[in-house]
């Protein structure tokens, strides 16, 4: 039997996410040793044990409260929220935190060459999909009807097959749409990563240990999209450097040795356009301009 003083995490077994949730947890400072033989694996620095699932079942555990926590698209959760919804069954969780990977979305996509002018040009057509529930939602929105044919892979041959007049699949770079003569012409849904929490209450120890990862992905992420500048800049021109830091609060303001014109500035900024932005530092008479990677962040 499972030890319920360790906090239980299902996570991806293979696919998209997975790489990503291990290295998450890597980033979190929590030690696991994986195997990718076996479906449990156990922090060594944590009580933690991570479950290695389905990407569909992640939600049915945390609605169903099997586990506390779950790494999972966004796109998979409201597809099965939206399934047990129509089913008339209850819905619980808590959404902690949508992450920074994971990007994809949802989309229609028509035979290369159809004129296509509008969502509407679709009605009474088939259109395969893997998430029948989101494409429901969205064109019942339109107020399109539509006939759905379900599939679990390769959705993009359905209409070289003739299954299907169209299809709804998720999107990357469009080249699989384009290998198969498809087009995408709209999309429905944009989707991220997200950590969500079982809705009953943790007991203390737990909470307080899912408290402390969320203050550590918010760290890694903050590090991620931020940057720390180093350079020399006039005194006289400080307001105008700091205006071109975007996020840059109270910058570090040393002395330079034999210059009493310059100052050196150290300042956490986020980092928007960057090559654009150190050219107009420059310009303004800025220099010796380092811009360093962060690690971790913790306000």
């Amino acid at each position: 039997m499972a030890n319920s003083n360790r906090l239980r995490i299902a996570m991806q077994k293979s696919g998209r996410l997975s790489q990503e949730s291990q290295a998450l947890l890597k980033q979190c400072g929590v030690k696991i040793n994986w195997n990718e033989q076996r479906l449990i694996a156990y922090a060594e620095n944590m009580p933690i044990d991570i479950l290695r699932v389905r990407d569909d079942d992640i939600p049915g555990l945390i609605f169903d409260g099997v586990v506390d926590l779950g790494i999972i698209g966004e796109n998979v959760l409201e597809e099965e929220e939206l399934a047990r919804l129509a089913a008339n069954e209850v819905v619980k969780y808590k959404k902690l935190k949508t992450l920074d990977f994971g990007g994809c979305r949802l989309s229609l996509a028509v035979d290369r060459d159809m004129s296509y002018r509008g969502v509407q040009d679709l009605a009474n057509s088939r259109i395969a999909t893997s998430y029948p529930n989101l494409l429901k939602r969205y064109m019942n929105e339109q107020n399109v009807p539509f006939k759905s044919c379900l599939l679990n892979g390769s959705v993009e041959v359905a209409p070289t097959a003739g299954l299907a007049n169209a299809i709804c699949d998720l999107v990357s770079s469009g080249a699989t749409l384009e290998a198969n003569g498809l087009k995408e012409v709209e999309v429905i849904y944009r989707s991220k990563a997200c950590l969500i929490q079982r809705a009953s209450a943790l007991e203390s120890e737990k909470q307080a240990l899912v408290d402390k990862l969320l203050t550590r992905i918010q760290g890694v992420q903050q590090a991620a999209e931020s940057k720390y500048i180093m350079l020399h800049a006039p005194k006289d021109k400080l307001k105008e450097i700091t205006a071109l830091l975007p996020g840059a609060e109270n910058p570090t303001i040393l002395p330079l040795a034999q210059d009493n014109n310059k100052v050196a500035m150290h300042v956490v900024s986020q980092e928007n356009l960057f090559w654009e932005t150190m050219e107009q530092l420059k310009a303004i008479g800025a220099s010796s301009i380092l811009v360093l990677p962060i690690e971790k962040m913790m306000e």
